[in-house]
């Protein structure tokens, strides 16, 4: 019995979408909300945009987008898909030769704006490569780059300007029989990017691609990110989700799991369940789940480890989780295991002791799925 099934007021009732391919990545209707970043290297640089790919996938990235502002970029772009394991999303402005050719490289999905890339009859050449490619297509809306007609007619970037740019591409996809596409509408102002993605949500049964565009750095943006795709998450909106940040690519990786995680929409890795700490604490709270979070980072089998420094809230915490620790004080601390103490450990050995269960009820979940997926 699921916990949503004993506790109903967790649910979260998605949108119902149409599901499209991303290379072998669903995107829609019933698979998990994808996450993606996107590489800040030059993408000339083969070598760099190869490992920066790979590193993102290793964090858990399911979808990576790579710019292609120039033939060089999509030459380049040749040689790194072969090299890498997740699809590629090929980021094409203005130019639709590039669309073409990066659809030609093996690009799983095109990032354009259709408005702005030509005349219908180049339009039409970059629908037939991603068809005959078996590619599929990104609408990418933004606040910051509205058409000159919409802006004279609004005043000003708004939900209402966004969602009709949304639509205006939709309907040149659909008039070229063309449905393998999904939309996004982003803004760096939470409320105008929320009041868009709510209207487009109404207005199309297409997957949805969540962003805050230019959040800011890794704190503020995170926080802008979980603020504004958190509440339409919990609404039900957002098939797949990028949060940009002015960081490493891997960090918008861990937070966009991070957001999904808190709201119980995606499980990986360990989830760390902690105590700010204070007088009462038995030993250094911070300083140990700033170390086991460095230690644990290879688990990708989703389970939960608690650590809490004293006993106010600690055995009640420990109740919920797979593993725990509860400082006691006297140096030393209760473990817990599957919500049950089990034993005492000094604080002194603490963080190698807690890296040591948590890997071994790691390897018995998989030992479980395994034998249960035979």
């Amino acid at each position: 019995m699921s916990l949503n099934h004993v506790r109903p007021w967790r649910n979260i009732y998605r949108r119902a979408s149409r599901k499209i391919m991303v290379g072998n990545v669903p995107v829609g209707g019933d698979a998990p909300i994808s996450v993606q970043t996107m590489t800040n290297t030059l993408t000339t640089d083969v070598r760099a945009t190869i490992e920066q790919v790979n590193a993102a996938a290793e964090a858990g990235a399911d979808i990576v987008r790579i710019s292609v502002p120039d033939e060089a970029s999509s030459a380049a772009l040749k040689q790194i898909i072969p090299e890498v394991t997740v699809p590629i999303v090929a980021d094409i402005h203005f130019h639709y030769k590039r669309g073409i050719e990066a659809a030609e490289a093996g690009a799983a999905c095109l990032r354009i704006n259709p408005g702005n890339i030509g005349d219908e009859k180049r339009v039409k050449e970059v629908i037939k490569a991603a068809r005959d490619h078996n590619c599929s297509i990104r609408i990418g809306v933004n606040a910051g780059s509205l058409e000159k007609h919409l802006l004279d007619k609004y005043g000003e970037p708004c939900p209402d300007a966004m969602v009709e740019s949304g639509l205006d591409h939709i309907k040149i996809l659909q008039d070229n029989d063309f449905h393998a596409f999904k939309i996004s509408c982003k803004a760096s102002d939470v409320f105008m990017a929320a009041a868009a993605y709510q209207q487009l949500a109404e207005a199309t049964d297409a997957p949805i691609h969540l962003g805050i565009t230019e959040a800011g750095g890794l704190i503020s943006g995170t926080v802008k990110s979980a603020i504004g795709m958190g509440n339409l998450l919990w609404m039900g909106i957002g098939d797949t989700i990028r949060v940009s940040l002015s960081a490493d690519p891997v960090e918008e990786v861990k937070m966009g799991f991070e957001i999904l995680k808190s709201l119980g929409l995606r499980h990986r890795g360990v989830n760390i369940i902690s105590c700010p700490s204070c007088a009462r604490q038995g030993f250094d709270v911070i300083k140990t789940v700033e170390t086991l979070e460095k230690r644990l980072e290879h688990i990708k089998t989703p389970m939960s480890l608690s650590i809490i420094g004293c006993v106010v809230n600690g055995p009640g915490e420990a109740l919920m989780t797979d593993v725990g620790f509860t400082g006691g004080g006297a140096g030393s601390g209760m473990v817990y295991l599957a919500g049950k103490q089990s034993h005492k450990q000094s604080n002194d050995d603490m963080v190698d002791h807690i890296v040591e269960q948590v890997e071994k009820k790691a390897a018995e979940i998989e030992a479980t799925e395994n034998l249960a997926a035979e």
